[in-house]
Order: structure tokens, then sequence, then C-alpha cells
């Protein structure tokens, strides 16, 4: 074997790996903050009095977590399209993640409120709250603190895979990775450049995670178990 490493080229496509670099960034924090977001009325819905709503949401989680995330992408960017409703691959690519998140994200805050001990909700009735009152002040509150860590250990995840958006032409960070080995012919640089970045979004979303928990969850904080 006769290989000799040249990372030098990679400097004349700098602007183009920031560029996929920072779309990355961009899909992994709107689809994360969306996708909590569906999640959280997810997952009340899951736990309501209505047969209906707990039908529908379980449809949902079950088609979402049962078939592949690419698929879904194809979906929104191509099936959605000959509908008539054409998104640019940027926006199809925060849809079709925030839906799959969105999924995740539901159950694992379903379990949360799962576990939260009947005697709080019962203490909330006997303040004369509303339902709504007691799950925005006490169930919700509880249940995200319980299940934040597996939260955070899915939003890294989402991160990585916003690599599958390369193949709706969203110029992310793995897209910015083929063009630039189409032009070079040197795969194994680009793409070990392209895993130290992702290696490093992971540690830094995780460092955000941590922060975020140390200013929500005091008593988190306290006990030294934010994740």
């Amino acid at each position: 074997m006769d290989y000799s490493f040249d990372f030098s080229f990679l400097w004349d496509y700098w602007p183009m790996l920031a560029d996929g670099l920072w779309l990355t960034i961009q899909l992994s924090l709107m689809a994360t903050v969306a996708g909590f977001l569906l999640g959280i009325a997810c997952a009340v819905a899951s736990t309501s009095r209505s047969r209906i709503l707990r039908g529908l949401v379980g449809l949902y989680v079950e088609l979402i977590r049962n078939t592949p995330l690419l698929v879904q992408l194809f979906v929104v960017y191509f099936g959605l399209a000959s509908l008539g409703l054409k998104f640019s691959a940027t926006t199809s690519a925060v849809i079709g993640l925030t839906i799959n998140i969105g999924a995740y994200s539901s159950e694992i805050i379903r379990a949360g409120i799962e576990s939260i001990h009947k005697g709080q909700i019962e203490a909330g009735d006997c303040l004369a709250l509303s339902r709504w009152q007691v799950v925005a002040a006490i169930v919700l509150p509880t249940a995200i603190e319980k299940v934040y860590p597996a939260l955070a250990s899915q939003y890294v995840l989402l991160m990585l895979g916003t690599s599958i958006a390369s193949q709706i032409s969203a110029e992310e960070m793995t897209a910015a990775a083929s063009r630039i080995q189409s032009d070079t012919f040197r795969p194994f640089e680009v793409f070990l450049v392209i895993a130290a970045l992702y290696l490093l979004l992971s540690f830094g979303m995780r460092g955000l995670f941590w922060a975020v928990g140390q200013f929500a969850f005091v008593r988190r904080r306290k006990l030294g178990t934010t994740l």
C-alpha cells in the first residue's frame, strides 16, 4: 500500500466546508426546537382522555419510528412536490427532520409524564388548578427534567442524521464533502475531516445541553446529574 496523505488542498475548499457546517448547525437547531415542541404536544395528547387524540398520536409515532428517515425526507421533498406543495431542499430537510424527531421526543416525554407520581397531580387539583395548569406547571417541568438526558442524546443523534439531507440536495456538510471529493478524488482525507467536524459538533451540542440543564434544572445541578 503506497498512499500519501495530503490535506493541504482542503484550504481551497474551506468556504464550501464552512457553508456546509453552518447549514448543518442550522438544520440541527431548527429541527431540535421544532421537534421538541411537537414532541411535547404529542406527548400531552397521548396521555389525554380522548381516544381519538391518543389514536392519532399513536399512529403518527408508529409510522415515523418504523420507516427510514431517508424515505420520510423523500416524501416531503418529492412526494409533496407532486401534489403541488414544493419546498426548497433546506425547508424540506427541516420539515422532515422535525417530523422524525418529534415522534421520538413524544415517546421520551410521554415516558416522563407517566413516571409522575399521582400525588403531585392530586396536589394540583387540591389547589383548584385546571387540568392545563397542572400539566404546564407541574407535570411537564418534572417530566422533562427526568428525561432530559435521553432527549439530549436523541438531539445529538438528530444532528448526525442531518447528513441524510444531502440525498435531497441540501448543501450541508456531507453534501459539501461529496462535492469536494468528486473534484479532488481524495475521499479519505475529505471524510476524515468531516468525521472530525461531526465529532466536534457532537461534543459542542452535549456541552450546550449540559449548560442548558445547569440553568434550567436546579435540583439536577445540585446532584450533579444534568446529563
